[in-house]
């Protein structure tokens, strides 16, 4: 997999029409913007355009866009907020058209160091996310270069991140990844195909089918793979634990065993949780005051439902870690929205912390964990990704990273 790729300090800019997809998907509330971690990550790349006298054009999808191009998923506000960050105006072409006259004009008349930012890529619907092939062209034509600096949707083949970059080569023009694009290539695909050993990896969330191509190319990479979270307990259940109410899935018993007999094959350790923090009924609200019991695995009652790692494990786990060189994060160890369900991924989360190893957070919620516990500044890297880093990990290559051009 050639993660070697064309940077931004690797093209020269100047005097250049610049395309720049970023991620600018932040919530709204009202029209203001309630998060701006998106923003803010973007200006690095968007600075150093600016300073090499690039004409920067970028442009973003935001929400979902479901009942066609509307006001409420414009990005207005997110124009008005990079105009302050950046400390000059951003001209915002307004049409729901994306591409058209309005932004050719605004394109001509841009100066060296200017910066526009065009609609809601979504505004046109399917031509954008069918990868359309009129669109894809209509964005290259405004622009000589093209730089993707939107890791969270590169790992989908859309007009403004993969159909442009095709039409920006047929020109002759170069395509190449932003700061942002370029730390998670560095971080995600040196610690999947070239980890500096021994390489920890910890998965949780709720269901095993999320995470299966995951779970089975980690056990070829790492050394040792940690399962926690909802997902544990279909494991267990292939050993044949009573594992009462928790979640299951019974589909994939099979597939657990499989995993089970494919890590013992290889040598790898896989280590699954020796207790639970049980609950008589799930919390309702997800956040509610709520009564727990610990049981081992062995002594699981069948009318209890397992919600979080037990203490046993979640000292057994961060154990693992304290050893470790490169560590990969990805999921959460139990229902971590309730405080008194989010010991398990806190201890983690605070072993992670304290080890001088590679600490990489794979998006998502392990990302949200970490953050909303305050332990964000103590990883080495946290994606800003959930999917594409889930895809990251499962050995996919992704259409916008792939997009770009090798060095």
């Amino acid at each position: 997999m050639g993660l070697n790729k064309k940077s931004v300090d690797d093209i020269n800019a100047k005097g250049k029409r610049v395309l720049v997809r970023c991620d600018f998907n932040v919530p709204l509330k009202n029209g203001e913007i309630t998060d701006e971690t998106r923003i803010v990550a973007a200006l690095p790349t968007i600075q150093k355009l600016i300073d090499d006298g690039g004409k920067v054009i970028l442009c973003s999808h935001l929400g979902k866009v479901k009942n066609g191009p509307n006001e409420g998923e414009s990005l207005a506000p997110v124009a008005k907020r990079l105009s302050e960050k950046l400390g000059k105006e951003v001209v915002f072409v307004a049409d729901y058209n994306v591409t058209g006259e309005a932004a050719t004009k605004a394109v001509e008349a841009m100066k060296e160091g200017d910066v526009v930012l065009l609609q809601n890529t979504r505004f046109r619907g399917k031509e954008e996310t069918k990868n359309g092939e009129e669109f894809s062209k209509e964005l290259a034509d405004l622009a000589d270069l093209y730089v993707c600096d939107a890791f969270g949707s590169s790992h989908r083949a859309h007009a403004s991140v993969e159909g442009v970059t095709k039409c920006i080569t047929a020109k002759g023009g170069e395509n190449a990844v932003g700061y942002l694009m370029q730390k998670e290539i560095n971080f995600l695909g040196n610690a999947v195909e070239n980890p500096v050993r021994p390489f920890v990896a910890i998965l949780g969330g709720a269901k095993v089918a999320d995470k299966l191509n995951v779970i089975s190319n980690l056990l070829e990479k790492c050394d040792t793979l940690i399962i926690g979270g909802g997902m544990a307990y279909t494991f267990l259940k292939a050993q044949g634990y009573e594992i009462g109410r928790s979640l299951v899935d019974n589909e994939k018993l099979d597939y657990c065993k499989e995993m089970i007999e494919k890590a013992q094959k290889l040598g790898k350790k896989l280590l699954l949780p020796v207790d639970s923090v049980t609950v008589a009924a799930f919390p309702n609200p997800i956040d509610a005051p709520i009564e727990v019991e610990v049981y081992g695995v062995e002594n699981m009652p069948a009318d209890r439902e397992g919600c979080d790692i037990g203490p046993k494990t979640a000292e057994m786990y961060a154990e693992a870690v304290k050893s470790a060189k490169t560590v990969v994060w990805n999921g959460p160890m139990g229902v971590f929205e309730n405080p008194t369900l989010a010991a398990g991924t806190i201890a983690v989360a605070k072993a992670l912390a304290e080890t001088d190893a590679t600490t990489i957070i794979g998006g998502g919620d392990s990302a949200a964990a970490v953050n909303q516990l305050g332990f964000g500044d103590k990883m080495s890297h946290i994606s800003t990704g959930g999917g594409a880093s889930l895809e990251f990990l499962e050995g996919k290559v992704l259409p916008g990273v792939a997009a770009a051009d090798d060095k």
